[in-house]
């Protein structure tokens, strides 16, 4: 595929950057990417030839089988994005650098390098209290919804599920709450995560950086009751660089797919009649709105991926060394094979919205995000109990994003009330 002759060959149909590959991105994505996958599945099956950003060839896939498959088969399908065979036509202002760019951070890492790394973040995580964080998230969560409650409407996204999260997850590594620098850092996390017009990611990922690699050095020499100092203090031995780069990827981790959790959720029993009249009535379905989110509007719909170790089949396709495997964990989770009846059982918890396999989100960090989600969801409807939407709910928009589902604002209104 990278052969450079004066007239390049046609590329074979079993290559990715074949005529029929579907571009990722555009209108259908933003608003129905179900339908999208719907149709890609028909005319591709479970592993469809798509064009990233600048027409850059890759595979999505989209079955259950066949992303469990490439999860739990590490030596086929590795993580790390230096095996990847386009690099030579990758030019330097690709804007995806940010999620392929080889990093020294766990995400990367594999085998035992891999272990070693996970371990800590899962031994540190082990260590918050999950009572503890329910209440100090509930507490966030009543600051957050004193600052509106007086003007009877807000939005949601930029005012509470944003930073809400980013809050609770700093609190858990030991940054200060209610200082001015962890104010700084929530709104530095929020750009370099999800830039808005006339942002500059670039520069507020440098300072998250920043301020990060100092909370370790503050740490590594006053530690305390937190993920920080637990990672510092493991017998793994991480050094202080290592340590920066994880910590950042468990933040950034915790940060904007639980904002679009707690957000999406929010819709769901705002527009959803079926959940109207168990929630005012006590709560029950919670729980299942926030599960049927994570089925079937997951924060993180697409995740870019996993690099061919050498030429192999999968799902009918001929995959080449080093090729681009994007995860379709949205599509994987409709799965006309595990859903034949198109009903989604909320009850039912094995979505891939945290992956699967050596690299899905470190045990305990789903119950965390599910602490921090479900005491967002539940402190807002018992402090506002007559929120509704400001808008239609046709007027709701999608961020134009083909990795993460989350809307560009949730407007609603309330009964203003003094705190």
């Amino acid at each position: 595929m990278n052969d450079r002759t004066d007239t390049p060959p046609p590329p074979p149909p079993d290559c990715p950057a074949h005529i029929s590959a579907v571009q990722l991105g555009g209108l259908a994505y933003q608003q129905t990417p179900s339908q999208l996958y719907r149709s890609m599945r028909r005319e591709h099956g479970a592993v469809a030839p798509v064009l990233l950003d600048g027409d850059v060839p890759a595979w999505l896939v989209l079955g259950y089988p066949e992303v469990c498959y490439v999860t739990s088969h590490d030596e086929l399908f590795a993580r790390d994005s230096r095996r990847w065979n386009q690099w030579p036509d990758i030019p330097a202002n690709w804007p995806l650098l940010p999620f392929v760019g080889y990093q020294p951070s766990v995400l990367f890492t594999e085998a035992e390098e891999h272990q070693r790394r996970a371990g800590v973040i899962t031994q540190a995580l082990e260590g918050v209290d999950q009572f503890e964080l329910a209440r100090e998230c509930q507490a966030i969560a009543e600051q957050l919804i004193n600052s509106f409650a007086g003007s009877g409407r807000t939005d949601l996204m930029t005012s509470y599920a944003h930073t809400l999260p980013a809050r609770s997850v700093l609190w858990m590594c030991g940054m200060p709450q209610g200082s001015a620098d962890t104010e700084q850092l929530v709104d530095d996390l929020r750009i370099s995560l999800d830039a808005g017009e006339g942002d500059d990611p670039v520069a507020a990922y440098g300072r998250v950086g920043a301020r990060i690699a100092q909370l370790v050095k503050e740490k590594r020499e006053n530690p305390g009751p937190d993920v920080t100092s637990r990672m510092l203090l493991d017998p793994a031995e991480l050094g202080d660089e290592e340590i920066v780069q994880d910590l950042i990827s468990v933040i950034a981790a915790a940060q904007q797919p639980t904002a679009n959790w707690i957000c999406n959720t929010l819709r769901l029993l705002l527009t959803d009649e079926r959940f109207a009249v168990n929630v005012s009535g006590g709560r029950v379905s919670v729980g299942d709105a926030l599960n049927e989110v994570l089925w079937l509007d997951t924060p993180t719909q697409n995740f870019i991926g996993r690099w061919a170790v050498r030429d192999t089949q999968l799902g009918g396709r001929h995959i080449r060394k080093g090729d681009c495997l994007v995860l379709g964990l949205a599509a994987a989770n409709t799965d006309p094979q595990i859903w034949p009846e198109a009903h989604v059982g909320a009850e039912n918890s094995a979505h891939l919205s945290f992956s699967n396999g050596e690299h899905r989100c470190p045990y305990p960090a789903p119950l965390l995000a599910d602490v921090m989600a479900r005491t967002a969801v539940e402190t807002l409807l018992e402090r506002l109990p007559d929120l509704v939407l400001a808008v239609e709910a046709s007027e709701l928009t999608w961020r134009p994003s083909i990795w993460m589902r989350g809307l560009t604002s949730l407007p609603v209104r309330f009964t203003p009330s003094m705190h």
